[in-house]
């Protein structure tokens, strides 16, 4: 039985219980569908569902990727799959996933062809680090060391404010850019401001 979905709007919602099925319906509708929510069970909650990291490698495959995850009951929460677009950044992780699927002989045409455009336009290159992988780079250490109010007030942030800051400089594309965010990031810093309050 599918569990029952509160929000978003049902029709959107779908429930896979294992791989295969997620697998069975992207292979149906990954060209055609905008994206959909997926119902994934949480930990220790006595349900069952495909696991997220489950999730991810398949909709990988087929050229799909992860975003926005919300609540949803006490049993289960949604998490978004949509068609990669030609600006979806890559992270370090999912790139990393999908060389192993291609290694593996998992991916489908449409995750094949997504690979090959993101390295044809630089996004394969740019991969950004993860949240647990984030350092701070030279350039912007450096920048914060010539103003001691801001890095003291970084010093201070928490990991989701420090992570904002550092994907913002990471995912820049161009070097006047990155310089430009270091700058405002900096000043921001230097005012005690967060980019998340």
């Amino acid at each position: 039985m599918t569990p029952q979905a509160k929000s978003p709007a049902v029709q959107h919602i779908h429930y896979f219980e294992k791989p295969v099925h997620w697998e069975a319906w992207l292979s149906e509708h990954h060209a055609s569908s905008p994206g959909i929510w997926l119902q994934l069970a949480k930990k220790g909650a006595g349900a069952s569902s495909v696991s997220y990291d489950e999730a991810v490698e398949v909709a990988l495959c087929y050229g799909w990727i992860d975003g926005q995850k919300k609540a949803h009951s006490d049993q289960f929460w949604l998490q978004k799959f949509t068609r990669r677009s030609n600006k979806s950044l890559w992270s370090k992780i999912n790139r990393d996933k999908a060389l192993t699927l291609v290694k593996a002989k998992k991916m489908k045409p449409a995750g094949l062809q997504e690979i090959e455009r993101a390295k044809l336009d630089g996004r394969w290159d740019a991969a950004y680090d993860s949240f647990s992988k984030a350092t701070v780079p030279g350039d912007f250490q450096a920048a914060l060391e010539g103003n001691a109010r801001a890095q003291a007030f970084f010093a201070t942030l928490d990991s989701r404010n420090r992570y904002a800051v550092l994907f913002r400089i990471q995912t820049a594309k161009k070097a006047e850019t990155r310089a430009k965010r270091i700058s405002q990031f900096v000043l921001m810093l230097e005012r005690h401001e967060k980019v998340h309050p």
